[in-house]
């Protein structure tokens, strides 16, 4: 694993660290409690490696009831999750766990689900607002994301130069949170010299993404680097630096699968990214879920509960939404050339 800054620790020491005060509740294997995994879209890695982990824990937990696994389109995705979520209110599933494209836009109809007593938990992206949310399913915090992007590129960099963001969507609440993050460590005169010259939106598609990185170098001549904090995009942007001969100019980092950079990283393209483990937030995003439908957590901040092989976790106030609850998963990793082979296979 790459090392981070000493700021860097000292900040994930503070929010990875788990102090369990109250004594921690455990599943009641064997309940009944039928419940949706709602990504953003279908047709994507890390959801499915989410849905692999929701798979786990289902089974681990015996649950009786049914996991369905679905999500619209990338071209319908804040119409189609509205849509998806509405009817699984009327339908009367126990639990929607959703990973949130539509902004706000999506909180009246989780407040119509929850009112219909459907739970909405959230994983991933959430509910701007937290309106209709039960909790959020946090995979790392989100300010410290920003502080992991702003070293990334400062080493990448030298320490100077243009860059520039290529997002997922306009509405994708992480991602946004992730840049504004980011945008505020850029205060620190560590990162004086280092300028943020564009964002730019490839809405999670591989082609899209791929001529907007190319639009960047064409707009920006001095780029030096392309932050990409999602997976298609990261991976498109590389594609699109190594078919134009660009790798040696400018370069790629954000957040990325390693079984799809590998071979970025280790040609140079993408030298340095980072990511946590969707498998492991599908896991916990379950057992959240599911203990709250058979009634062990009620959802409420200082509960404190135990999630299978991945151990305590306690329901606190999300720092970054007033009057939002969240859980806290952590860490994310840091992959270079030292050990992204390894994790990928």
């Amino acid at each position: 694993m790459k090392h981070l800054t000493v700021s860097t620790l000292a900040l994930c020491a503070a929010l990875y660290g788990v102090a369990v005060n109250a004594q921690a509740v455990t599943a009641d294997k064997g309940g009944a409690a039928d419940m949706v995994l709602l990504p953003k879209f279908l047709g994507i890695l890390p959801f499915d490696q989410a849905n692999r982990g929701a798979e786990e824990a289902h089974a681990e937990l015996g649950n009786t009831g049914t996991l369905l696994y679905t999500g619209p389109t990338p071209e319908n995705s804040v119409a189609g999750q509205i849509e998806i979520l509405t009817t699984a209110g009327s339908q009367g599933q126990d639990v929607v766990m959703l990973s949130n494209n539509a902004g706000d836009q999506i909180g009246p109809a989780a407040e119509a689900a929850q009112a219909a007593g459907t739970k909405v938990v959230t994983w991933d992206s959430p509910i701007p607002s937290g309106q209709g949310e039960t909790v959020f399913v946090a995979q790392v915090d989100f300010g410290s994301i920003g502080v992991v992007m702003a070293d990334m590129a400062h080493s990448i960099m030298g320490g100077e130069g243009e860059f520039a963001v290529l997002s997922a969507t306009p509405d994708a609440a992480n991602q946004n949170a992730w840049i504004a993050a980011m945008e505020e460590a850029l205060k620190d005169p560590k990162y004086a010299n280092m300028k943020l010259v564009d964002t730019v939106y490839g809405d999670d598609q591989s082609e899209v993404s791929y001529n907007r990185a190319l639009a960047l170098v064409d707009s920006h001549p001095n780029l030096k680097l392309i932050m990409s904090p999602t997976t298609v995009g990261i991976q498109a942007s590389a594609k699109a630096m190594q078919d134009e001969g660009l790798c040696d100019k400018v370069k790629v980092s954000g957040l990325g699968l390693p079984a799809e950079m590998v071979s970025y990283t280790m040609n140079g393209c993408a030298p340095e990214f980072a990511l946590w483990s969707f498998v492991d937030l599908g896991y916990l995003t379950y057992y959240t879920s599911y203990m709250l439908a058979t009634g062990k957590i009620k959802g409420e901040v200082g509960e404190t509960f135990t999630a299978g092989r991945m151990g305590d976790y306690t329901i606190e106030e999300d720092p970054g939404r007033a009057g939002a609850k969240r859980i806290l998963m952590g860490p994310f990793t840091v992959y270079n050339k030292d050990n992204v082979e390894a994790e990928a296979k």
